[in-house]
């Protein structure tokens, strides 16, 4: 009964740019599971962000919307944007439950890194309830993962799930150094975003453009 629920992966991230090693886990993670669709959700407030200077909302957004437009399983949505406060994932999932139905099973993709920190997420068992998650990880990096799914017992066996994926050692951290120092971003971004960021002015100071 289970195999014929809809299945919709979810990924999210401040997408400070949007680059293709985003694209390319989210295209492997929706193959590997067989998800209908991944929605990309661009956080409005990421709680664990809030000290940091981040790109204003509609720049990020319309350079997730030019980077996925070419994969038709690909869909960005304004959900976290159009809300008020920080944006918690929990609070995401109940939503979007609301808006597929309960019998949609969702699959919330990041990578090993914020796996391990779980614990300290908000309503993180209820969390574990509503979603799977995938943690996308370099061949190899197993141990710590396998603790946290231990850790979390039965609803960790069953609803936290790893993926090994050869991932291009690629951050919107290095993207935004680039563009400040005046290197090249050609081939990490995909062209449309490159000509957005370029013609916004995007990152090349701290004052970033509204």
């Amino acid at each position: 009964m289970s195999d014929n629920r809809q299945r919709i992966g979810i990924m999210g991230g401040t997408f400070d740019p949007i680059h293709i090693g985003h694209l390319v886990v989210a295209e492997a993670v929706r193959i590997e599971y067989h998800l209908e669709k991944i929605l990309f959700i661009p956080a409005a407030e990421p709680p664990h962000k809030q000290q940091m200077q981040i790109t204003p909302a509609q720049h990020r957004y319309l350079m997730t919307v030019m980077a996925t437009c070419s994969n038709p399983h690909f869909q960005v949505s304004p959900i976290e944007l159009e809300r008020q406060g920080p944006s918690y994932t929990v609070d995401t999932a109940i939503a979007l439950r609301k808006i597929y139905g309960t019998d949609t099973m969702f699959y919330f993709i990041t990578g090993a890194d914020a796996v391990l920190e779980l614990a300290s997420w908000k309503d993180i068992d209820l969390l574990l309830e509503l979603c799977h998650f995938v943690a996308v990880t370099r061949p190899g990096s197993v141990e710590q993962l396998n603790e946290v799914i231990h850790n979390f017992g039965t609803q960790g066996k069953e609803h936290i799930h790893r993926l090994d994926i050869p991932l291009l050692d690629i951050s919107s951290t290095d993207i935004r150094e680039r563009i400040k120092d005046g290197r090249s971003i050609k081939y990490i971004v995909p062209e449309n975003v490159e000509n957005y960021i370029l013609k916004e002015r995007l990152y090349q100071n701290s004052a970033f453009p509204i």
